[in-house]
């Protein structure tokens, strides 16, 4: 049995391979948006920053197939979320490095409703495979986050992901908290690999796999820029 175990290891940690040939590195730096805020903020918009000690963004990964009870599912998380929110514009942007992310950390995987612990060692594997073969970190170091505020919804923004290098948008319902010098916005959606250019790992004709579709929770605090 050990060989499979070693197979699915492979799997669960979600080893994939790309669809397509990823476009050359460039070093061009990514677009936060600092220079709109910048405009907004000296035409007299209130300017938030977002808090990376309050704030936390989860994706949990499930395994499937006929033998996905020898594996784990896995959480990976990160607060090391850096950004700026304009409120009354109704505009968010943030952004996080993958290379920044935990993995299976157990407060998180306990949250996620998970009722298992993989080893010290399946993590460190878990990771690594994460950030080499799947998402290729070193190529596209930021997972990039662009919010705005539908018309006429007070619970709902269009969310612009940027992931891999490929870029997918969706309407996401969220729960907006305002202070008097903070702004808090929570929710969660699904996501799939294979919309970013990643194909799910499948070996032994499909007995194990790891499912394409990705649960991201988030819940992101900003305060008064300084």
């Amino acid at each position: 049995m050990k060989p499979v175990r070693t197979c699915l290891l492979l799997l669960a940690l979600g080893a994939c391979t790309s669809t397509t040939a990823p476009p050359p590195v460039t070093t061009a730096p990514a677009d936060t948006g600092a220079a709109w805020y910048q405009s907004a903020a000296q035409a007299g918009a209130k300017v938030y920053r977002i808090d990376s000690a309050l704030s936390l963004i989860t994706v949990t990964v499930r395994r499937g197939g006929a033998l996905a009870r020898f594996g784990h599912d896995h959480v990976v998380a990160t607060r090391d979320v850096k950004g700026l929110v304009a409120p009354d514009a109704g505009r968010a942007d943030f952004h996080f490095r993958l290379d920044a992310m935990s993995v299976d950390q157990p407060e998180l995987r306990v949250a996620a409703g998970l009722d298992t612990q993989p080893s010290a060692e399946a993590i460190a594997g878990t990771r690594t495979n994460m950030l080499t073969r799947v998402l290729e970190a070193e190529r596209f170091p930021l997972v990039m986050l662009r919010v705005e505020r539908l018309p006429g919804a007070a619970d709902k923004v269009r969310l612009e992901v940027t992931l891999h290098g490929v870029t997918r948008t969706a309407e996401v319902p969220v729960h907006i908290e305002r202070g008097k010098t903070s702004i808090s916005a929570s929710g969660q959606l699904t996501l799939k690999q294979t919309d970013f250019g990643i194909t799910p790992m499948s070996v032994m004709a499909g007995a194990m796999v790891v499912q394409d579709q990705m649960e991201l929770k988030f819940k992101i605090v900003a305060g008064t820029a300084r």
